[in-house]
This record gives structure tokens, C-alpha cells and sequence, in this order.
């Protein structure tokens, strides 16, 4: 049964009352940081700095980020503690977003004067000192009301000379996206209504059902106004969307357009494509798609980017520029398969685990596995034991209750708390401060996510054995330090409620730094036994954020905002010279529970060897699954084909006599690998 929105507001309401107790915030902030943690999983926004400022001038903004260095959103909130469901009129709608564009405005005509120690004065140095650069703002207003039904649109305007957009995100539309069960939001582009025509295409499928394929020659200037318009939408599902910043022009792409607009076609590789659905007409030149449900562009990001930048800031003409599109229309019931396939595929040029970016990848799957199955000890004076949920695709953790009754909806609630879910980017952010570089975390989720995907792909080739049970404790640990840290900052007395985000992920960096330096590490294996951690290292953890708001509110001449200087490599440098400065501080008790890195090493080989024998057992376990007949099939055809190598042939003469003859756990790897072989040549 679906939920009724006033039940969804009653929920989410709660949980963000759950959210605020949890990290010791405020309301609004804890308002903010759920509904924009939603936007970033859900690809809208790429992060989100809280920011509260406000006026008597009738200026309001309560959060930003900057995309680039020509795009930036502003975030305001429709926010006041309600208790019931209330409307949001179009009066109010306009009230608020006048409040934000207000603020705005006075920002790039430089009339606001904040204290120099705010965070809104960082702000307002920025959009100042980017007013020559800035191409367009993106004003969000969140609310925690509905949307009157009576409300059509708003539109799109310019402030001094800079476009401006205006999105709306009510109770309703949160509540939408949820329902989705894990799906976003879909893109959907009227060409007819936008460019006044529909885009000539070429039927290229066998009439398959699942899959329908179109080739397309798509002009650039519709492309690059497509990019302009939806961004990180319109990449989301791209692996270089993760692999490199949207900014970045390729230096031949950009060469060609500038000097050889006619040769683009032929040198050009092309864009690989998805749809959820098409709209098609036919028109005297042909068939036409005169509308796309869900377009993703999953393979030709630079392209696509780097004619929208090229174009913008280097005045270039597109109007000679086509581009080949393969466009591929995926039944929604197949693309959580297909999509992530044909991404990886089309980028085999350069070759990159596309896999590593989706849901289905191994290393997801078993984190979820381990998240199911393992019981976290019972936290102290607490007699029930509880699960972690990782949520390895959106919309799991609602998912799995949407089907349970009240009373099992309760107890699934108490096995698994809301505060003790964390989804990709969560895990991303919990591990990049400790292992990879903080500045990641600062640069926002997606970017976080990207780095992080990126560096356990390589690692899970090299020994998929490393992540293991000890990981997933350890991860948890570290969430659990991360979750504390947040608390801890937002109630110390210096704390003047802004960059908590980058105090955090630079104190718990320098946490690491410093314990590695005397050659020990902090002691995850006991913060997950007693799902808490020490009075010592509070203390420390209160020193080093101290160190670090100091640090971190001093950037050096000719850098005005503390946000942009905690995502500079500088940043970090400067810290770690500090570092030994900073373990001088912290208390002697701190030093003693520490684990010392010799036993972390045995610790690790051991959980090793224990998962390589899992992994033993289960391949045996999917082996034992196969009929023996397909066994045959494979070393017939692959006999004959001549795919399979001497050893492969024996081990399948092995496996072909189940349950007669037992392959071993090694033997039953190869034959995981075999299968997959097999499917790779065709025999299904």
C-alpha cells in the first residue's frame, strides 16, 4: 500500500528529529542536511556547504556549492519546526525565492558587508570575486510543506546578466523520489517544445522487446544546450563523469572544434546513449524522436562537455559540428543490468572499471552481504544486539519494509535503526579521510564516491581477499568516529556553526596521520565491539578539531573562502607540517589504547585467509548449482572452439561427474571463471 503523504512527512519528520538528536544540531541544519543529502544521491546537486545567513533586508540563503567556476546553487529553506502538514502557496514561493536572488545580487553588487569570521562571508567574497565568470545560479528552495496543487512553474530568469534557474523541492517531491524504489528522478526532453524540432534517426534494432536502438546525428549545438541545461543529469550513469571534472576540455576535441568544426564527425568516436522510453514521428525528412524519457549519455562525457565549454568560452561556432549518437532504449526492468554493461563496453578505449561505479559490482554486494548477516554487539546499558544496512542501491533501506506489516516494519526497525544505515557515499566518505586524502571528501559526494571507486577497483583486482569481515568492522569503526566527530564539533564552545564538513574530515585525517607517524592505528576492532568510543579519544579528537578550525579559518592572501581552500592540496600540506605540533597535545591515556601497526598486520592476514576460504566455499556452493550438463556443453564447445586452455579442459572433466567427482575450492574458482568465459563466447 502506498504511504500517504502525511505519513511520509510524520516519518521524515521524525527521522530528522532523530538526525538533529543524533549529531547535536539544530533542526534546520539537520532539515538541510537530509533533504540535500538526497539531492546528492539522487545526482541534482554535486554537495552541499551549510551556510545560514539572513537579514532584516529581506535576504535569506541557508546553504551552496560551487559546481565549477562558472556555475553555482543556492540553497534556501521553507523551514519553521511544523508539527502538521502544511500548504506552500505560490505567495510564499515567491517571497522565498525573492530572498535568496536578493541575497545574490547584493553578493555580486558588493553591497553585503558579513563579519570577516562567518561563513557567509566566504560566500559572498566568492560570488563577488567570480561575478566576471559566473554563467548561471541555481536557486533551490526546500520545504518541508506541499506544494499547492494550484502552483504550474517558475520561470527562469536573469540577475545581472547571469541565468538564473529556480527549483522547487516540496514534501511531495521528496516523497516521489523515495517511491521510486531506488530510481531517480527521470530526465525528460520535449526536442519539439525546446528546439522546435524533432532529431532525424535511423531504426537500427531487430525488433527485441527489451532493447530498441536508434543511430542518430546529432547536431552540437542541441547537445551543448542539453549540457547547459541538466548537467550532472545528463552524465550520471557516464563513468568519466566520476573519472574527471566536468570542467576539463579535452585539448584535441577542443582543436578540432576551434580549427576543424568540418572534420569533427569523422574524428570523433561518437556518444553511446540510454532512453527509457522514445516518442518517434514521421515526418517528410524521416523519422524523427520528438521526445526521450530518462536520456543518459554513459559514454562520451568529454565530448559532450567540452563542446558546451568550448562554446561558452571560446565563443565557437557549433552550427557545422554533428555528432554520432548510438541511442539504446532500455526497459526499466533490465537497465540496472544492461546500462552499467553497455557503459563499461563503450569504454573500452580507455580502459576503466565502469563496473566499480555501479551497484551490482562484488564489492557492494558482499559489504551487503556482511551488513545482513553480521550482528554489531549491543551498545552499553543496551540489551538488543542491532545490524549496520548498507544500502548498495538507492532506496533499499525503504524497499525492504515496503511489503512488511506495522508490527514487522517495528521490529525491522530495531534490527536495523535508520541512524545505522549508510549507503556508497557514505562508506566513500568514512574511509577517504583515513586511507586516500581528505581533500576528496571535501570536494563533495559524487567527486568522494569517484575516488574512492576508482582506488578499491584496483584493489579488489589485486586481492578481492582484503575485504573481508575485519573491513566491514573497521568501516564501521570509522563511521562510527565519523558520527561522533560531528557531534563533538557542533558542541564545542569555538564551534560558530559553519565548515563543520571540512573540520571534520581534516580532524579525523590528521587522527590517522598522527597515529601512523609512532607507527600505531586507532583501535576499530574495539569501537566496534563496544559501538562507541573512548573519553580519550574525545579529548583528542576536541584538540585536533580546535587545531583544525584555527588552521582552516586562516587561508592564505588571496583566498577568501574557507570552503574552497579545505579542497586544495595546499590545505592539507600546511596541516600535516602541524602535525607532530598537534600529538604533543593530546592526552597520555589517548597513546595506550591505541593498536600497535604489527598486530594490525597479523590481524589482516588472518581475516584474509578467512575470506579466501569463504570464497572457497562459496564458489563451491555456485558450482554445485550448475547442472553438470551445461558442464558438458562448455567443454564440448569449447573444445571445439579452441577457447579453453589444457587445464581448464581437465578441470571441466571434473566438474562435468558432479556429485560423482568434487572439485576442490580452487577448481571451483577456475570454473566461476569458466562461466563467465562461456557467456562471453556466446554459449547460454
Amino acid at each position: 500500500m502506498e504511504q500517504t503523504l502525511e505519513v511520509f512527512f510524520h516519518d521524515f519528520r521524525q527521522e530528522m528529529l532523530a538526525g538533529a538528536e543524533a549529531s547535536s544540531t539544530f533542526q534546520l541544519e539537520a532539515f538541510m542536511e537530509a533533504v540535500t543529502s538526497e539531492l546528492i544521491e539522487t545526482g541534482f546537486v554535486e554537495g552541499f556547504e551549510h551556510c545560514p545567513f539572513r537579514t532584516s533586508r529581506g535576504m535569506r540563503v541557508d546553504g551552496f556549492w560551487f559546481n565549477d567556476e562558472d556555475a553555482l546553487d543556492l540553497f534556501v529553506a521553507d523551514f519553521d519546526c511544523r508539527r502538521e502538514l502544511e500548504t506552500l502557496t505560490r505567495t510564499e514561493v515567491d517571497a522565498t525565492f525573492k530572498r535568496v536572488a536578493n541575497f545574490f545580487d547584493a553578493s555580486l553588487q558588493g553591497t553585503l558587508n558579513p563579519d570577516v569570521t562567518t561563513p557567509e562571508y566566504g560566500l559572498v567574497q566568492q560570488i563577488a570575486d567570480r561575478s566576471e565568470r559566473l554563467r548561471q545560479v541555481n536557486f533551490y528552495l526546500v520545504s518541508d510543506r506541499a506544494l499547492s496543487d494550484r502552483f504550474e512553474s517558475y520561470p527562469d530568469n536573469q540577475i545581472g546578466g547571469i541565468s538564473a534557474t529556480y527549483h522547487i523541492w516540496d514534501i511531495a517531491r521528496f516523497q516521489r523520489q523515495r517511491s521510486s524504489r531506488g530510481h531517480k528522478e527521470p530526465l525528460n526532453i520535449d526536442f519539439v517544445q525546446m528546439f522546435g524540432c524533432g532529431i532525424n534517426c535511423l531504426s537500427a534494432d531487430l525488433g527485441m522487446d527489451s532493447c530498441q536502438s536508434y543511430l542518430i546525428v546529432m547536431p552540437a549545438t542541441i547537445l551543448a544546450t542539453l549540457y547547459g541545461h541538466y548537467s550532472a543529469r545528463l552524465l550520471e550513469q557516464n563513468v568519466r563523469t566520476f573519472l574527471q571534472a566536468r570542467a576539463q576540455v579535452n585539448k584535441g576535441i577542443r582543436a578540432t572544434i576551434l580549427n576543424e568544426p568540418q572534420m569533427f564527425f569523422a574524428y570523433n568516436n561518437g556518444i553511446t546513449a540510454t532512453a527509457g522510453l522514445i516518442e518517434t514521428r514521421m515526418t517528410d525528412s524521416g523519422l524523427q524522436i520528438s521526445r526521450i524519457t530518462d536520456l543518459q549519455i554513459v559514454n562520451g562525457g568529454q565530448t559532450t562537455a567540452s563542446l558546451f565549454h568550448t562554446q561558452r568560452r571560446d565563443k565557437a561556432d557549433l552550427s557545422r559540428i554533428f555528432v554520432q549518437m548510438k541511442l539504446s532504449v532500455i526497459d526499466s526492468d533490465e537497465s540496472e543490468k544492461i546500462v552499467p554493461r553497455i557503459s563499461e563496453y563503450a569504454n573500452t578505449q580507455n580502459r576503466v572499471n565502469a563496473a566499480d561505479f555501479f551497484s551490482n559490482h562484488p564489492f557492494h554486494v558482499r559489504m551487503a552481504d556482511f551488513s545482513r548477516r553480521m550482528w554489531a554487539p549491543a551498545q552499553q546499558g543496551a540489551q538488543r544486539e542491532t545490524k549496520w544496512f548498507y544500502e548498495r542501491a538507492r532506496g533499499q533501506y525503504l524497499d525492504a519494509q515496503s511489503k512488511l506489516t506495522p508490527r514487522e516494519q517495528k521490529r525491522f526497525k530495531a534490527e536495523y535503526p535508520k541512524t545505522q544505515m549508510f549507503t556508497k557515499t557514505d562508506l566513500a566518505k568514512f574511509e577517504n579521510v583515513f586511507d586516500d586524502h581528505p581533500r576528496w571528501v571535501n570536494l563533495g559526494g559524487q567527486k568522494n564516491f569517484a575516488q574512492y571507486a576508482r582506488r578499491i577497483g584496483k584493489e579488489w583486482e589485486k586481492s578481492s581477499d582484503s575485504f573481508n569481515e575485519l573491513y566491514f568492522h573497521r568501516a564501521i569503526a570509522r563511521g562510527i568516529l565519523f558520527h561522533a566527530t560531528e557531534k563533538l564539533v557542533s558542541a564545542q564552545p569555538w564551534y560558530n556553526g559553519g565548515y563543520r564538513a571540512n573540520i571534520v574530515a581534516y580532524t579525523l585525517a590528521l587522527l590517522g596521520e598522527i597515529t601512523r607517524r609512532r607507527e600505531f592505528t586507532v583501535d576499530y576492532q574495539r569501537i566496534w565491539v563496544v559501538q562507541g568510543i573512548d573519553e580519550a579519544l574525545l579529548q583528542t579528537l576536541a584538540i585536533i578539531a580546535h587545531a583544525v578550525s584555527l588552521d582552516i579559518a586562516s587561508p592564505p592572501q588571496g583566498i577568501s573562502n574557507v570552503t574552497e581552500w579545505c579542497k586544495k592540496e595546499a590545505c592539507w600540506d600546511r596541516l600535516l607540517k602541524r602535525a607532530d605540533q598537534i600529538a604533543d597535545l593530546v592526552p597520555r591515556e589517548f597513546w595506550h589504547n591505541l593498536s600497535s601497526a604489527e598486530k594490525n598486520r597479523h590481524v589482516a592476514r588472518s581475516a584474509r585467509q578467512v575470506q579466501k576460504i569463504d570464497d572457497g566455499i562459496e564458489a563451491q556452493k555456485r558450482v554445485f548449482e550448475v547442472p553438470a550438463a551445461r558442464w558438458s556443453l562448455i567443454l564440448q564447445e569449447g573444445a571445439a572452439r579452441g577457447f579453453l586452455t589444457q587445464k581448464e579442459v581437465d578441470i571441466l572433466k571434473i566438474a562435468k561427474q558432479i556429485p560423482a567427482k568434487i572439485p576442490t575450492e580452487r577448481q571451483s574458482g577456475v570454473l566461476i571463471e569458466i562461466l563467465e568465459k562461456a557467456r562471453q563466447e556466446g554459449i547460454t
